[in-house]
This record gives structure tokens, sequence and C-alpha cells, in this order.
């Protein structure tokens, strides 16, 4: 049987929507805390009112981080048990929490994980990753264009699987960002548990017209999941390189070097110089 500590900090997971996803031992654990911190008192007390559920409240967000830890490390060490809980889902893994629990352990002070629902876990069960080179967390891209485009970029180049998340009003803009990286699959989880959770797959071009085909595709929260890159094969791989060298190259020649540099075929090459010309 679990042991619970006094003078720990409980760092509990609630659900992302379906208010059925939290575990007995949350439960447990925020009937026997004496406090809890939290990101957002009034969302928090809607939800403890589910479970029947009465405690004091302390607002720990992203604003009075730094500040609020101390009271909440002034009441570990009068031996009470505190727990934390984000507005949904794991805290500290995008939602506020990582600056209070490193806080508490600089302190000396214990800190125990409830394991639960996670937007993150929840559209990776769901993408159909297979093999490969694991995943990546990378979270909310940036909200400026630029900055958004540069990291979409970066992400041209990783071998894994990538996790994002993004709010409602900025979906259109991830969605255009990542238009440019062509036929890669992304899983996109909108919804996730709630009435209206929808997931679908498709190509990375193809992800703000999947967005404009239905007004309610732009509404809720999201997380998606950009596949892992698949290893190209020559041509693949040619076709790439012969794009390059026709901004510098006569024909002929960006053909035969890109031969030449990737095993592809000429006549393949030939044809795709032609196309691409024509474009």
């Amino acid at each position: 049987m679990q042991h619970y500590p006094e003078s720990a900090l409980y760092v509990v997971a609630t659900p992302i929507g379906n208010l059925a996803d939290i575990s007995l031992r949350a439960l447990h654990v925020l009937q026997l805390v004496q406090a809890i911190a939290c990101e957002d008192t009034r969302h928090t007390q809607t939800l403890l009112r589910q479970y029947g559920i009465e405690k004091p409240l302390l607002a720990v967000h992203e604003h009075n981080e730094a500040q609020a830890a101390g009271l909440v490390i002034e009441r570990l060490q009068r031996g009470e048990r505190v727990a934390y809980v984000s507005d949904a889902g794991t805290p500290a893994v995008s939602d506020p929490g990582a600056r209070l629990v490193a806080a508490v352990r600089a302190a000396g002070l214990a800190i125990m994980p409830l394991p639960g629902a996670s937007s993150v876990t929840t559209v990776l069960s769901v993408a159909g990753i297979t093999g490969g080179p694991g995943f990546v967390f990378a979270g909310f891209l940036p909200s400026k264009a630029g900055e958004r485009d540069q990291a979409v970029a970066a992400l041209h180049t990783e071998p894994r699987a990538v996790i994002l998340l993004e709010a409602p009003h900025r979906i259109e803009a991830l969605a255009r960002a990542l238009a440019v990286l062509a036929t890669r699959p992304v899983t996109v989880g909108r919804e996730l548990t709630k009435q209206f959770e929808e997931i679908a797959t498709v190509a990375a071009a193809d992800l703000p017209a999947w967005l404009a085909a239905n007004p309610q595709r732009t509404r809720g929260e999201f997380a998606l999941v950009l596949h892992a890159v698949t290893q190209a094969g020559p041509r693949e791989d040619g076709v790439h390189v012969l794009q390059l060298l026709l901004g510098e190259l006569p024909l002929k020649t960006a053909v035969k070097l890109a031969a030449e540099i990737t095993g592809a075929p000429r006549n393949d090459l030939y044809e795709a110089a032609l196309k691409l010309k024509k474009e």
C-alpha cells in the first residue's frame, strides 16, 4: 500500500476533458492533503465540486509561480501535505508547475508524482508511430510568424516524431506553417476525451484544407503528432538535390550531378527537371 508522507508536495494529474479520467489514487490524495495549489482557483474549484472535495486553494500560476512557491514551501515545512494541479492534464509538462517543483526540491522537501491524463501521451497513442527513433515533445511553437517558420524549418530535419500543442485561435497559422512539410503525415487530436473529440491523420500540405472543410475544426484545444521522417529513396533524394542545383546550373548539368551524388536514375531526374522548370 502506498505511503503518503507529510511535508510532501503531490503533483496530481487531472482530466483533460472527460471527468471520469481521474484516478482513485488522485481522489484519495486530494482528500488527504491540507491544501491544493492550482493554476486557476476558479477552474479547480469547479473540478473539485464534481468530486465532492472541499480544500483551501492556493493560486500558483505562470505569473506568480516563484513567489507562490515560497508559500507552498512554508506549509510543507510545517508538516502539511500539499497537492498541485494544473487546469488539465499532468502539471509541469506544458502547464505551470516546473518552477514550483524545482523550488520544493531545492528546499530539500519530498515530491510525489500521481500520473494520469496527458494530451501528449493521449494523441501519441492514436498516431500509430511504429519503430523509428522515438519522439520529442516540442509543445507550443512561437506565436510570431517569423519565429514559428524558423521552428518549422528545424522540424524538417528532425527525424523523430514531434508532439505539438496549439490553441484554437492559432491553429490555422500553425497549419499554414506546417504545410511546407508537404507529404509528411500529421495526426491531429482536437478536443481529446471531450464530447466533440476528433482525430485525423493528413499530409502536412493538406492540413489547412482539412481545417477549412468544417468551421467546427478550428475550435477546441489541439494536440498534434508530426510523424517521423521516413527514409527517402534515391529518387526522392535526387529530386531534392536537383531542386537545389537547378537554381545555379543548366538543366543537363544539374541532372548529371544530382544522379552522381544520389544514385537516382538520370532519366527520372531529367523528367523531374523538366517538370520543375515548367512549374
